[in-house]
């Protein structure tokens, strides 16, 4: 069975046949979470996850969906708290971290930052692990995450393939989630990113809608393109596809608690 441990099917590209999809998702065996990235998006992934017993949630601020003040902030944070103590299908906090693609201003830099931190402790009061998104800013996410202790560790989802992210992530005891962009012909760094993640680390994400693999790059995504990634983790690790899925099933069950 894969697992495709992040999608965004509540996203507003799946608004015309979303129900269709999912379904077609189920009939290919596929299993999913629904990733949380902003309060209104971790509230429609709870509730895809309550409709369906195969799909679970996350639910965070990520840092291109922080408010504008502290204040908003911490208002929203508090709902986030009380949708994850609320809802057992919630499996991590998340998707949360630092984005200076996006953003450079550097006080809302400062604010992804506190963000970051306070999410950390909500997922340790909560005992969860967290689901990393970092893109632009591996130093800063790599010296929050040392200065502030993890509990139960977490993901990188859809990791940057940056050496030094993995080697330290790794170090820490997160995981690593590969996306569609180790399937592109002009990814880099790919095959040697996937020989540095070991077997018990690794987990398979499509981001859905987004990063479509090869070749269905420039498509929309969805959650039965998970093959593709498994498919290119399989001939780099000389292993069968059925076997990326299982190791990546396995692992996931591990880092969401999942019986």
């Amino acid at each position: 069975m894969f697992f495709d441990n992040h999608a965004h099917l509540d996203d507003e590209k799946f608004d015309s046949d979303r129900e269709e999809i999912i379904e077609k998702v189920h009939s290919e065996g596929v299993s999913f979470i629904s990733a949380g990235y902003s309060l209104e998006g971790s509230k429609k992934a709870i509730e895809l996850s309550k409709k369906y017993d195969f799909i679970y949630a996350t639910c965070g601020i990520s840092p291109n969906d922080i408010p504008q003040t502290e204040e908003q902030l911490w208002k929203m944070l508090k709902e986030i708290e009380a949708l994850a103590k609320e809802n057992p299908k919630v499996l991590a906090i998340g998707e949360i971290g630092l984005d200076y693609y996006w953003e450079k201003n550097q006080k809302m830099q400062e604010l992804q930052k506190k963000a970051f931190i306070e999410q950390i402790n909500l997922a340790n009061e909560l005992d969860l692990p967290i689901v990393i998104h970092t893109r632009d800013a591996v130093m800063d996410t790599l010296k929050i995450l040392k200065e502030n202790s993890v509990k139960n560790k977490g993901v990188f989802h859809c990791c940057p393939l940056n050496r030094e992210l993995v080697k330290e992530g790794l170090k820490l005891g997160f995981y690593i989630s590969f996306a569609g962009p180790v399937t592109f012909k002009n990814s880099k760094n790919a095959n040697e990113i996937i020989q540095m993640v070991p077997n018990d680390k690794m987990l398979i994400e499509t981001d859905s809608p987004y990063l479509s693999p090869e070749p269905l790059r420039g498509k929309r995504n969805d959650p039965r393109n998970v093959k593709y990634i498994a498919k290119k983790i399989a001939e780099e690790k000389g292993i069968s596809e059925e076997e990326v899925a299982r190791i990546t099933f396995e692992n996931v069950k591990k880092i969401y608690k999942i019986k």
